[in-house]
C-alpha cells in the first residue's frame, strides 16, 4: 500500500553513488563489508537534511540501501530507471555478488515506488543511458520541490562514493557537476571507511 509522507519542511534529495564492488576487484569502491555503516550515514544525512523526498536510481549498492532507508523512515522515494524495470534488475542489480540481497531488495523498493506512482520506467536506448537517468533524476527532484503542504524545500544532491572521479566515463562525478551546476547543495557519504581508504592511496 502506498506510504504517508511525514509533513514538516525541508528538502529533497536527489542521490546518485557507487554500486557494490564485484569479488574480487582490484580497486575497491564500496565493498559489502561497509554497507551497514554506509546506511547508517545515510540515514544521518536525511536527517540533517530534513529530507521529506529521496530520488534516485535502484542499482545494487548505494541507491538501494538509500531506498531502503528512506522507506524505512517513511519518506517518499521516486525510482527512476533508464528503461524497463525487468532489464533494469539483471543488468545492474543482480550482476554482482550475493544476488539475491540485492535482487530482494530491489523488489521490495520498486514494488513501494509502483504502488505509490514512483517508480519511472524511461526507454532510453542511447550509450549514456545511465547518465541521461542521472539527468533526469536532477530534473525530478526540482519538480517535487513544487509538492504542495509544505513550505519552501531545498535541493540536496547525496553523493555515496569513494570521494574521487574514477575517470572521465565516472557518471557519479557527472552528477556532482550537475548538481552543483543546477544549484543543488551537494553533500557525501564515504563508502569506503578511513584506514581501508589510506591503504587504497598508499
Amino acid at each position: 500500500m502506498p506510504v504517508s509522507y511525514t509533513s514538516h519542511s525541508g528538502a529533497v534529495v536527489a542521490l546518485v553513488g557507487r554500486r557494490i564492488d564485484p569479488e574480487p576487484t582490484l580497486t575497491p569502491r564500496f565493498p559489502f563489508d561497509q554497507v551497514n555503516r554506509v546506511r547508517i550515514e545515510i540515514a544521518d544525512q536525511l536527517r540533517r537534511s530534513h529530507a521529506i523526498s529521496l530520488v534516485s536510481s535502484a542499482a545494487c549498492g548505494a541507491d538501494l540501501v538509500a531506498l531502503q532507508t528512506a522507506q524505512e523512515m517513511r519518506l517518499r522515494t521516486r525510482i527512476i530507471l533508464p528503461f524497463s524495470a525487468a532489464r533494469f534488475r539483471e543488468t545492474s542489480v543482480v550482476d554482482r555478488p550475493r544476488p539475491e540481497f540485492w535482487g530482494d531488495m530491489f523488489d521490495r523498493v520498486a514494488g513501494v515506488a509502483r504502488a505509490d506512482g514512483n517508480l519511472v520506467e524511461l526507454d532510453i536506448e542511447a550509450d549514456d543511458a545511465y547518465s541521461a537517468a542521472n539527468a533526469i533524476i536532477i530534473d525530478e527532484a526540482r519538480k517535487l520541490t513544487d509538492v504542495k503542504d509544505h513550505g519552501p524545500l531545498s535541493l540536496v544532491a547525496l553523493v555515496v562514493w569513494e570521494g574521487a572521479s574514477r575517470g572521465a566515463d565516472d557518471n557519479t562525478y557527472k552528477f556532482v557537476k550537475l548538481a552543483r551546476h543546477s544549484g543543488f547543495r551537494v553533500e557525501q557519504v564515504l563508502t569506503l571507511n578511513a584506514s581501508r581508504k589510506h591503504a587504497q592511496q598508499q
